[in-house]
């Protein structure tokens, strides 16, 4: 079998084109050298999302997005986390294995406490322990199957260094019994921007979605901040939110035309916004028709991800029960 590739996603709206470049993109392109593993992160997702339509819709929506944007479930492994019952036995196994202080250390942890601290309140209020414990429930995720490589953004290459560190722990205690995996980081996608110049976000509202009507995606492109210079003045396009986000779909002539018209005079920026709206609908003309298909198409939906399930399942259940094994739970 050809090494594993594993890559998840939490359903907590819509994908937008920082997922795709970030994270869809590299992720499906590792299809040609490795077993692809794609999962739909529903059990993180419960960390925040308390609302049982909702999180459902937006399962789906995450299923049918992948899908629409090429992935193969005849080639790779799709499935959703939940479908998987051996995760919540092996998360609690290796949370033996893990120091409070590591999770102390978690970005999404620590943000929490400084945001409350900020505010004058006690540090761990409306934190909840999912939150706490998520660095545990991702190394689940990861060391389940004997993932060889993980491809993330930057941002979450501590979720790795942590994996790595409870792989180790555990390993320590029984042998060379987990699979320690390596992080995969896509050097030329590390940071795609937001309309307002910031990581492209959910939380920062700042997103360009994929798969929202046109008219929508026409409306928040023309949003892209930009500074209040004319046409004719000359810009520096290295320090321009617009060209950034034109360098990912322009073609290499185009962006090249474009970048002289910023540095000689030239660059409307309202005439560029619309240009960017294009090559985007362009670019995912067929994603978006592909997807408003299976966005209809629940039992389909449904069937793949149960399907690819099964396929996890017999991938993970050695693992777990090497590790129950070790540990004398058998």
């Amino acid at each position: 079998m050809k090494p594993i590739a594993l890559t998840g996603i939490k359903p907590t709206g819509k994908p937008h084109i920082g997922n795709y470049l970030g994270m869809y993109r590299p992720a499906l392109s590792l299809m040609e050298n490795y077993l692809g593993m794609y999962f739909v992160a529903d059990y993180h997702a419960l960390t925040t999302m308390h609302d049982p339509e909702t999180l459902r819709n937006l399962v789906y929506e995450v299923a049918a997005s992948w899908l629409a944007l090429g992935l193969d479930p005849d080639e790779a492994i799709f499935f959703c986390q939940s479908d998987i019952p051996e995760i919540p036995e092996f998360t609690w196994i290796l949370s033996c294995f893990t120091s409070k202080g590591l999770l102390n250390r978690a970005h999404a942890y620590k943000d929490a406490v400084d945001e409350n601290l900020e505010l004058g309140h006690d540090p761990d209020e409306r934190i909840n322990a999912g939150l706490f414990y998520y660095p545990v429930l991702m190394a689940a995720d990861i060391l389940l199957y004997g993932s060889d490589v993980v491809p993330v953004g930057l941002d979450q290459k501590q979720h790795i260094e942590i994996t790595r560190d409870i792989a180790e722990a555990f390993n320590r205690t029984y042998g060379e019994v987990l699979k320690v995996p390596e992080g995969l980081i896509q050097e030329s996608v590390m940071k795609v921007p937001g309309i307002d110049g910031r990581k492209m976000s959910k939380s920062y509202d700042n997103t360009i979605p994929i798969f929202t009507p046109e008219k929508k995606l026409r409306k928040q492109v023309m949003r892209i901040v930009t500074d209040s210079k004319h046409p004719e003045d000359p810009k520096d396009p290295d320090d321009d939110n617009l060209f950034a986000l034109l360098r990912f779909f322009a073609s290499p002539e185009r962006l090249e035309e474009i970048r002289q018209l910023y540095l000689h005079g030239g660059a409307a920026y309202g005439v560029l916004k619309t240009e960017l709206a294009e090559l985007i609908l362009d670019h995912f003309a067929d994603a978006r028709k592909q997807y408003e298909e299976l966005i209809e198409d629940k039992p389909y939906l449904d069937q793949v991800l149960l399907e690819g399930a099964g396929k996890a399942r017999r991938i993970g259940k050695p693992y777990l029960e090497a590790a129950r094994k070790a540990t004398g739970i058998d």
